[in-house]
């Protein structure tokens, strides 16, 4: 029993392994980082307080029920129940009253707030998706920028592949004197120096992995490996079909922050509406029923009267009444509070209006940028075909000697950063109209 135990939770770890060395997709990486965020936690703390608050409020327009008890022991003069009269005695007594209060009228405060709460809940959440959608944004960059960097380094490696070559070739043209010996030093400098941007590459891929885990809230680096998409062909012409104006359309719509900014007007109005309450009458429904009992304590603590039910029946006080409160003059304090809750209202106003703007900004932003990145594409496919032509024929002439290893080498670093442009543009593209579908509504994915 004890082995096949041992089994399973062998098979059970052995399990978390392989599924720790999977590489993780976007939307995987996008889940986990929502699921385990703080400030996303955070935020929902304020959703489960607004969703008390709200609770509160409905439950302030119930009538109120409280019972209040008593027990005292008096010495001296006191007043006798029984007599109603004032004796010098030792007494004890024990008294208790059940109240209750109903608001009848109140300026319709306790139906505002109880709309204001439900606001608040709303632009609460609002604000927790919003969080949300920065953290995905946030993921998606990085994950574009790991893909980028493995380019980069795939790039690096075939640019010390091509120079370890040459240096080969070099050392034979050398042994053959069909080179002079200062060829071979120039080209083992050249590869040197691919090696150096070979490891400055794989040291900015690990710093790019260590940004992603972090934001991931992962404890280590180790394990963690993305998975590599199939990226089809790029055609630009289909990635952007709709200008800003269009695309913010639909933003303003389904984007939380504006969303959230208009829950926090209408809760703004709301506040103006309780304010405005607090200058008319109040009108509540009471009632209470109170009694006692008391007992003359002897030096034997026997005690004396008529029994306890009995003075409690005797004792009972009911009464039911309607209260009004009509404000006169507080320190003007009520209608101050209207002058900040409008105050208050403008403000919300003036953070719509820049939440939309800001929007705008950001969708024309992505648009400009978009259709840069598709030109920048656009051209550095046409430079990087120029500089394949060019590296190839000045290789060609420098193994004849007919050229020097600095032309050899200026033609190796064009076709090197023509390259690296491409690789550029194109993340930059995939980069900017994923923002734009984002935009949209669409969800992050590749």
């Amino acid at each position: 029993m004890k082995r096949i135990t041992f089994i399973l939770a062998l098979i059970v770890i052995l399990a978390d392994f392989l599924k720790a060395q999977e590489p993780w997709t976007l939307e995987q990486c996008i889940e986990y980082a929502l699921a385990n965020n703080l400030q996303v936690k955070l935020q929902e703390l304020t959703v489960a307080t607004n969703e008390i608050n709200l609770k509160q409020s409905k439950l302030d327009a119930f009538p109120s029920l409280n019972l209040n008890g008593n027990h005292s022991y008096s010495f001296g003069l006191v007043t006798n129940y029984i007599t109603n009269t004032k004796e010098s005695l030792k007494t004890q007594a024990s008294s208790f009253s059940l109240s209750t209060s109903l608001p009848i009228y109140n300026g319709f405060q306790l139906t505002n707030s109880r709309k204001q709460n439900q606001f608040n809940l709303m632009a609460s959440v609002s604000d927790v998706e919003k969080v949300k959608n920065n953290i995905a944004l946030a993921v998606a960059s990085l994950y574009l920028q790991i893909l980028y960097q493995e380019e980069l380094v795939a790039v690096a490696q075939r640019q010390v592949e091509l120079s370890q070559l040459q240096l080969n070739r070099t050392k034979i043209l050398v042994q053959a004197g069909s080179l002079p010996e200062g060829n071979l030093y120039e080209v083992e400098a050249l590869l040197a120096a691919d090696e150096l941007q070979l490891v400055n590459a794989q040291n900015q891929l690990a710093i790019s992995y260590l940004n992603l885990t972090q934001l991931l809230e992962l404890k280590s680096v180790e394990g963690f490996r993305i998975a590599k998409p199939l990226i089809p062909a790029i055609d630009s012409t289909k990635l952007i079909t709709e200008n800003p104006a269009q695309i913010f359309g639909i933003a303003e719509g389904v984007m939380p922050q504006i969303k959230s900014a208009r829950f926090k007007l209408q809760s703004s109005e709301m506040g103006l509406k309780i304010a405005r309450g607090g200058l008319q009458p109040r009108l509540s429904l009471g009632a209470n029923y109170s009694s006692g009992a008391q007992y003359r304590i002897q030096d034997n603590y026997d005690f004396t009267g008529d029994p306890f039910v009995t003075q409690i029946k005797n004792n009972a006080s009911k009464s039911v009444g309607l209260s009004l409160s009509i404000p006169i003059f507080n320190g003007l304090n009520a209608r101050n509070r209207v002058s900040l809750a409008r105050i208050n209202l403008m403000n919300s106003q003036l953070a719509l209006e820049n939440e939309r703007n800001t929007l705008y900004k950001d969708i024309q932003q992505a648009y400009a940028d978009a259709i840069a990145a598709e030109k920048k594409l656009v051209a550095s496919e046409k430079s990087k075909s120029a500089a394949e032509e060019s590296y190839r024929y000045t290789e060609n002439k420098f193994n004849l000697g007919l050229v020097t290893v600095f032309d050899y080498t200026t033609a190796k670093n064009k076709l090197a950063k023509a390259e690296t442009d491409l690789l550029q543009s194109k993340y930059e593209l995939i980069f900017k109209t994923k923002i734009l579908e984002f935009y949209k509504g669409l969800p992050l994915k590749l």
